[in-house]
C-alpha cells in the first residue's frame, strides 16, 4: 500500500502540511483534517499555513487530491499484478478492468480514512460533498476506469454501443459496495468476508461488460 513521506525539509512547507493531513486523515478522515492540528502535527504555527493555502477548505482539497493519487497508486499495483498473468490482449484487458474495481476495494477496506477523503469535494455554496470529481478535474481514480473501458473496446471485449456511458454502473456498484463495507451495514464484518464479497460484486461487473 502506498505511504506518505512524513517528513518536513525546509522550503517545503506545504508538501510537509499535505503529509501531515494525510496522517490525519489515515486514522481520522476528513474530519480530522483541521488547519490547528495540521500545523502542529508539522511542527509549525497555523499562521504559516495561509502562506501555502487560502483557507481551511484549500488545504483540505490539497489533502483530498492527495488521498486520490494514493488511491490511484494502489489501483495501479492491482493492476498491474493482474495484467502479468493474462495470456493475450483480450484477457489483459478484462483483468485491467477487474483490477480498477479490485484495487479500488482493496483500498477502502485497508485506509478507510484516505478513502473517504478522496471522494471529498465542495458545492458551488461550499458545503463538503461526495463526488467524482473535485474542482471540476477527472481524478486518476476515475481516469482508471475510463481507460480500462476504453482498453475493453479496442480489444475487442466491450463494443462501442456498449462502451456508452459504462463507467457509471462499473463505478456505481464498486464504491457502493466500498462505502456500504467501509461505513455502512457491512463495516463489522471480518476482513476476509468482505474481499470475498468484493470480489464477488467485481466479477459481476466484469462478466456484465464481457456479455455486452
Amino acid at each position: 500500500m502506498p505511504q506518505i513521506s512524513g517528513n518536513y525539509h525546509h522550503g517545503d512547507l506545504r508538501a510537509a502540511l499535505i503529509d501531515a493531513g494525510l496522517a490525519l486523515a489515515r486514522t481520522g478522515g476528513p474530519d480530522a483534517v483541521r488547519v490547528r492540528e495540521v500545523t502542529r502535527a508539522a511542527g509549525v504555527s497555523p499562521a504559516s499555513a495561509y502562506r501555502h493555502f487560502e483557507d481551511h477548505r484549500a488545504l483540505l482539497v490539497a489533502v483530498a487530491l492527495a488521498s486520490q493519487d494514493l488511491l490511484a497508486a494502489g489501483m495501479r499495483e492491482r493492476i498491474a499484478s493482474l495484467v502479468a498473468d493474462a495470456p493475450d490482449a483480450r484477457e489483459r484487458a478484462v483483468a485491467r478492468l477487474r483490477g480498477v474495481g479490485l484495487g479500488y476495494i482493496d483500498f477502502a477496506l485497508a485506509e478507510p480514512g484516505w478513502f473517504a477523503l478522496a471522494l471529498l469535494t465542495f458545492d458551488p455554496a461550499g458545503a463538503a460533498t461526495p463526488s467524482v470529481t473535485v474542482e471540476h478535474e477527472v481524478p486518476p481514480p476515475f481516469q482508471l476506469l475510463i481507460d480500462a473501458l476504453d482498453g475493453c473496446v479496442e480489444a475487442g471485449v466491450l463494443t462501442a454501443a456498449g462502451r456508452v456511458n459504462a463507467e457509471w454502473p462499473c463505478w456505481s456498484a464498486v464504491h457502493g459496495f466500498a462505502d456500504i463495507a467501509t461505513r455502512g451495514p457491512l463495516q463489522g464484518q471480518d476482513g476476509p468476508t468482505l474481499t470475498t464479497l468484493g470480489t464477488h460484486v467485481v466479477d459481476r461487473i466484469v462478466a456484465g461488460v464481457r456479455s455486452r
